[in-house]
């Protein structure tokens, strides 16, 4: 083992991440830790290699980078990129909402790596505050691709959790394209600012039918701008080909107003115009 294995990061179904170091040059990285047994036992094996082969191709300063991978008998090591900061999710906790400049920072950069995807031809389609880590400055990173192995966080231990961020073709069953990702876009903004998801309910059906629906309203008592309501609105659209593409959302008035960083993927000219 060339990894000198620190505290535990998180837990998961099928093992666990730990802080590690490289003995040799004393990087600190993350190392997951997946059990053979439980992949093969829940069939992902196949979906995990897939996902591995996705991940490390990938370059972007928003996405959580996967250095490379090993394994012995009984596990899977994947060696992944520190995020010193945490989940998102749990920042959002302490803070209970954001406010319009980090939380258009974040649509930006999360816009800008999805972007990065969509061109490679990688829909994420799980996009939720528990896949999104917080690098050392505070950057927003993509991390779990779609993996069966999240992290249970402390959050959304009902059968309600993701179905919150689930785009109404893919609760009826319709097929589905990189535009899932535009509509999770459009709930995660109404999530930042108001501090929770926009078809939260008490039940199943009810989330189900909100979003089938696309119903939501702002609480009265939280101040959001004309500008934010407008992005929103332009992504959460029933029909998928409605939907504000990726560009439209980097070059969006108040993503570009309110943005405290810049996108790495738009070329100066779009940015001009």
């Amino acid at each position: 083992m060339y990894f000198d294995i620190g505290r535990p990061l998180g837990k998961g179904k099928f093992g666990n991440v730990y802080l590690a170091r490289e003995r040799q040059t004393k990087f600190i990285l993350a190392l997951k830790v997946l059990f053979k047994k439980q992949l093969e036992k829940a069939g992902v094996e196949h979906q995990l290699r897939r996902e591995v082969e996705i991940q490390s191709h990938l370059r972007h300063p928003n996405i959580l980078r996967l250095f490379g991978y090993f394994h012995d008998a009984t596990r899977v090591y994947l060696i992944l990129e520190y995020a010193p900061k945490g989940e998102l999710y749990s920042e959002l906790q302490r803070r209970g909402q954001f406010p319009e400049d980090i939380s258009a920072t974040y649509i930006m950069e999360l816009a800008d790596a999805l972007n990065y995807c969509h061109t490679k031809k990688v829909i994420h389609r799980d996009i939720k505050p528990e896949n999104l880590l917080l690098g050392g400055n505070g950057e927003l990173k993509i991390a779990d691709f779609g993996w069966s192995v999240h992290t249970p966080s402390s959050r959304r231990s009902t059968l309600c959790g993701t179905l919150d961020y689930l785009p109404p073709e893919m609760i009826e069953g319709k097929t589905h394209d990189e535009k899932v990702d535009l509509w999770s876009l459009g709930v995660l903004c109404y999530e930042f600012l108001v501090g929770k998801p926009p078809f939260e309910a008490k039940t199943h059906e009810e989330t189900y039918r909100r979003i089938s629906r696309v119903e939501y309203t702002y609480p009265v008592q939280v101040n959001i701008s004309a500008g934010a309501k407008d992005l929103i609105a332009k992504l959460l659209k029933h029909n998928p080909m409605h939907r504000l593409p990726i560009q439209g959302v980097l070059m969006h008035p108040w993503v570009v107003q309110c943005s405290t960083k810049k996108p790495t993927t738009l070329s100066s000219e779009e940015h001009r115009q």
